[in-house]
């Protein structure tokens, strides 16, 4: 087994908490995955047609997201209401709003569920996860996840959250030499500001903008700065390049002296709602319903470009408690609920690129489950 470089340490701390914690939850002594449940009975959902459900191996970047009608799937209450806790780590966020209006708008509740958003960051949430502590986690399938999966959790991504508009400049971007044009920029050994780590799905689309501009992940220099920072430290020359995100790029776009890279690919959700056994296992109906009611908000209130509703915009601004000219200045998001075929292969060749991935790769079947919306939404294979 490869050890994680000291640099790491931020991974490595959460790897350990998960594999020491899995000596004592994991399902199999040798790391197996658990035996799979009994096939379910999936139903036709009416509102959810041909378009609530397209192939995962479609990797089109101007592919439509799937879509039911306007409020549908319909609630299916379950019997005896279900208590569950999501944990976050952000409740401002643009991407987290689904979540909040599906609870503001009493939407889990319509399922027979209490939700309670709680706001902890993955190192410290993915532990309580897979012992069951808390039922799902708003994220992403970053390393930490994948080497504690490797180690025997029980702990599934089962929805993705969404996909960037075309127009959105959120990603990498680099400040000009003299000279320099967007073309011909190289990227070998230059020093890169992210307020994300190493081990992070920033890592694969990363990837892909430094290799079209002589770079790879081996070969940056990373430098992890505070959200406040990174902008910063770019302008004033403390790094070369940085990971812009929403609004934070607006700063620099049409700025001559800075050109954007690359960010996100189009169509390709790269976190959402990771399951832990509760949901897999022991409440599937619930896992369920969780996702009914957050596929039926994507649905009814984020279907296309919802910053045109002036008055939904108000809306958001206050329910994310934000600035709405800050909501207001960067497109919105494609909200998606779908997971791409192979999204996790390459997330984990990037976390491998970065010397923060232990073992072998793990198959799709340990890291994905669609078989949760794809119930939700009455799709059969």
């Amino acid at each position: 087994m490869r050890t994680l470089p000291r640099t790491f340490h931020g991974v490595a701390v959460v790897v350990g908490a998960l594999l020491a914690s899995a000596a004592c939850t994991s399902p199999d002594a040798d790391g197996a995955a658990p035996e799979a449940a009994a096939p379910r009975t999936v139903r036709p959902v009416a509102g959810c047609g041909d378009t609530s459900w397209t192939d995962p191996s479609d990797l089109s970047p101007t592919r439509a997201p799937a879509r039911c009608r306007t409020g549908a799937p319909a609630p299916v209450p379950l019997p005896k209401r279900r208590k569950l806790t999501i944990a976050t780590g952000t409740l401002s966020a643009e991407y987290v709003a689904p979540l909040e209006v599906a609870l503001d708008k009493g939407e889990f509740e319509r399922e027979g569920l209490d939700v309670e958003l709680k706001v902890l960051p993955t190192p410290e949430a993915l532990p309580l996860l897979a012992k069951g502590e808390v039922d799902a986690l708003w994220a992403a399938p970053e390393a930490a996840v994948m080497n504690g999966v490797r180690g025997g959790f029980d702990i599934r991504w089962v929805a993705g959250n969404f996909s960037p508009d075309p127009s959105s400049k959120s990603g990498l971007w680099v400040r000009l030499k003299d000279g320099e044009t967007a073309a011909d920029v190289s990227m070998a050994g230059r020093r890169l500001g992210t307020m994300i780590g190493k081990g992070s799905v920033i890592a694969y689309p990363m990837e892909k903008a430094l290799k079209s501009h002589g770079g790879d992940l081996s070969h940056i220099q990373y430098q992890q700065l505070g959200s406040a920072d990174v902008l910063t430290a770019l302008q004033n020359g403390g790094v070369d390049s940085a990971w812009l995100l929403d609004p934070v790029w607006r700063k620099v776009d049409g700025d001559p002296s800075y050109a954007f890279l690359g960010g996100q690919p189009m169509g390709e959700p790269l976190g959402g709602l990771l399951y832990g056994p509760n949901l897999l296992a022991d409440d599937i109906d619930a896992g369920v319903a969780l996702l009914r009611a957050y596929i039926r908000t994507v649905n009814t209130y984020f279907s296309g470009d919802y910053k045109k509703d002036a008055a939904f915009v108000t809306y958001l601004a206050k329910l994310l408690k934000t600035d709405r000219r800050i909501l207001e200045s960067t497109p919105a998001l494609r909200m998606d609920w779908e997971i791409r075929a192979g999204t996790t292969d390459r997330l984990q060749a990037a976390y491998e690129a970065q010397g923060v991935a232990e073992d072998e790769p793990l198959p799709e079947s340990r890291t994905v489950n669609r078989s949760l919306y794809e119930e939700a939404v009455g799709h059969t294979p």
